[in-house]
């Protein structure tokens, strides 16, 4: 009789070395074909989100020009003495269900947003793009802020003038509430609002142009001779409260998402520049290069001011992108 320690024993099935790799190997080249398209999804998601901010938006401006007979002011500036003014998205608020925050502004009293601490740090989420990388409060000595992704379109390149009260060619400007009629170009030819990007680095204040009737640069190359010796930070579009064109405005004075280098202690930023904060001085003009931006793949969504939403490429020719920026310019449009 033989002991069953002595019967010899069958191999157990199990994988070789060979086949472990090949099924490891087998994984790796489907999640390398998967991620892509998971991203997409989420992608398209987050984009369909932000053109749904806008919207919501343009709703809010309709509403707000049905109750004022106007769009909202960009900003309302003083002229004899420096301002910190409240934006056009605070005045939007009750028209984006922000009854109770709006509740907390006296727009009659409480001039400036400084006034009112408490609502400068609220984020308001139809303010705020899904695909932001940076969507957090910015803190400071004095106040706590919270950014926002969606700008009023302040035209091509001269913003405002406090000497003689002028203003540029957008569609929003400081001390200018614009009825439809004014808008001579039509609702559906002329941008409302852009996306731009929280925390963007900018030059402020360089106080180039010092004058008023200076061509915008035609590259961004010629921007660098506007730059002077501004202050340099990466905090623009960080202030949804605060009514200054580096905070809640862009302009067309480059394509959608056109890189304008800078270097500053050894690293190069893509910046935007304004010639002078408006509301920071009372003899000098503002001018602003503020690029609309976006993480968007491919361009920036825009709201026109007949209440609809484009996705703008990044390659739409200059002219064209510039012709939308103007209220009145009577250009035409080709399609884009």
């Amino acid at each position: 009789m033989i002991s069953d320690t002595c019967k010899p024993r069958r191999p157990r099935p199990g994988f070789t070395l060979i086949e472990l790799l090949v099924v490891i190997a087998i994984i790796a080249v489907l999640i390398a074909l998967l991620l892509p398209a998971v991203q997409a999804a989420r992608e398209a998601a987050r984009r369909a989100q932000c053109v749904n901010n806008l919207k919501q938006l343009g709703i809010a401006l309709h509403n707000y020009a049905d109750n004022n007979n106007t769009f909202p002011p960009f900003s309302v500036l003083p002229r004899t003495r420096t301002a910190q003014p409240w934006s056009a998205l605070a005045r939007l608020l009750p028209y984006v269900e922000q009854g109770a925050l709006a509740s907390l502004i006296k727009f009659s009293s409480d001039y400036e947003f400084p006034m009112n601490p408490t609502v400068a740090a609220v984020r308001v989420s139809v303010f705020v793009c899904p695909s932001e990388i940076n969507d957090r409060p910015r803190p400071t000595a004095t106040l706590t802020y919270y950014p926002s992704n969606y700008a009023f379109n302040g035209g091509t390149w001269f913003f405002y003038d406090p000497v003689q009260d002028q203003a540029g060619d957008g569609a929003f400007a400081p001390n200018r509430a614009m009825t439809m009629a004014s808008v001579v170009d039509g609702l559906s030819n002329t941008l409302g609002v852009s996306e731009t990007k929280a925390y963007q680095p900018n030059v402020w204040d360089s106080q180039l142009p010092a004058t008023v009737g200076v061509a915008p640069p035609a590259t961004p190359t010629a921007l660098t001779n506007f730059m002077g010796s501004g202050t340099f930070d990466a905090n623009g579009h960080t202030e949804w409260i605060e009514g200054d064109i580096h905070e809640t405005g862009f302009t067309t004075t480059f394509t959608p998402n056109t890189k304008v280098p800078y270097t500053t202690g050894g690293l190069t930023y893509d910046v935007d520049l304004t010639s002078m904060r408006d509301g920071e001085s009372i003899t000098l003009p503002t001018y602003g290069a503020v690029t609309a931006r976006s993480f968007h793949p491919g361009g920036v969504n825009s709201l026109l001011l007949d209440g609809s939403v484009r996705f703008v490429k990044s390659t739409i020719a200059l002219p064209v992108w510039r012709a939308l920026g103007t209220r009145g310019g009577s250009e035409v449009i080709s399609e884009y």
